[in-house]
């Protein structure tokens, strides 16, 4: 049986367009030209992708998607968003709300070719590492936005297998990292979209922050704490004049299962484990 691409459009010559493109790569099409229609084919279809124009009579593409990556039943299908010219701020919005790719008029047979098959790929590694749901939150570079978005998770985290204490503890967890980001990473340069992936599993939760900075080397930190002397790096804070500190770090790893960041620098991967029932 081949797979299922929704096509959501209220313009029939695209949707005509598209569906001859994708139909060329093997799928079967469905169409609809509302979000609310679209809405209920998801459900009946459950669609392996979705190409989703921005304009609707209805409602926005970002809304529909905001709406389908909300949901744990659509969380993992991947959305490509459509529109009539390329524009950063709307590839940026798209992200904002969890899309997985963008193509915009006029789109050649091999950039939708692309986009689609990034967007399946994206699908089949999620489900080939066990998880279940993915939310990208795309934020401006500011602490008032990032408690927010930790409240927003923190309400996700509610309906997990997690303790309430280890949901304070990646709260806790979250300010830390994210706030490094935002000082270091970004200089506090609010313009700078700092870039949070949730992801949920069968055993565990998985939080990636990523900023736009340069990155550093996170062996060589001599103004941080570590584990084996966790207060000389003060004096080296207050030789270089930076505020009293240093602690975050060290404090993030005591409080997940596994902490990485990536070779760059500039990303970091927090994981939390679900509690054994047993």
């Amino acid at each position: 049986m081949p797979p299922i691409a929704l096509i959501v459009n209220d313009e029939p010559t695209t949707s005509a367009e598209l569906a001859a493109l994708v139909g060329d790569l093997g799928f079967e099409t469905v169409m609809s030209h509302t979000g609310t229609g679209a809405l209920a084919l998801i459900r009946d279809k459950q669609p392996d992708v979705v190409l989703l124009d921005l304009t609707l009579p209805d409602a926005t593409g970002f809304e529909i998607c905001h709406k389908l990556k909300c949901d744990r039943e659509t969380n993992l299908i991947p959305v490509v968003l459509v529109a009539l010219k390329d524009d950063p701020r709307q590839v940026l919005s798209g992200l904002r709300v969890g899309s997985n790719g963008f193509i915009s008029k006029p789109y050649t047979r091999e950039e939708v070719k692309e986009a689609v098959e990034s967007a399946i790929a994206w699908r089949h590694e999620r489900i080939e590492h066990g998880d279940s749901g993915e939310i990208v939150f795309m934020l401006r570079s500011e602490m008032a936005i990032l408690q927010k978005t930790n409240d927003l998770l923190a309400d996700l985290f509610v309906h997990t297998p997690l303790t309430e204490r280890q949901i304070k503890e990646l709260k806790q967890v979250l300010t830390e990292m994210g706030g490094n980001a935002i000082e270091w990473g970004h200089r506090r340069n609010a313009e700078l979209p700092l870039k949070i992936t949730y992801r949920i599993g069968s055993d565990r939760v998985t939080l990636i922050i990523r900023d736009q900075g340069p990155g550093f080397d996170p062996k060589n930190l001599p103004h941080a704490a570590c584990d084996e002397d966790p207060i000389q790096h003060l004096d080296v804070r207050n030789e270089l004049g930076i505020r009293e500190g240093g602690f975050g770090i060290m404090l993030a790893k005591g409080m997940v299962d596994d902490f990485k960041y990536n070779d760059v620098g500039n990303q970091v991967t927090l994981i939390k484990r679900f509690p054994n029932p047993g």
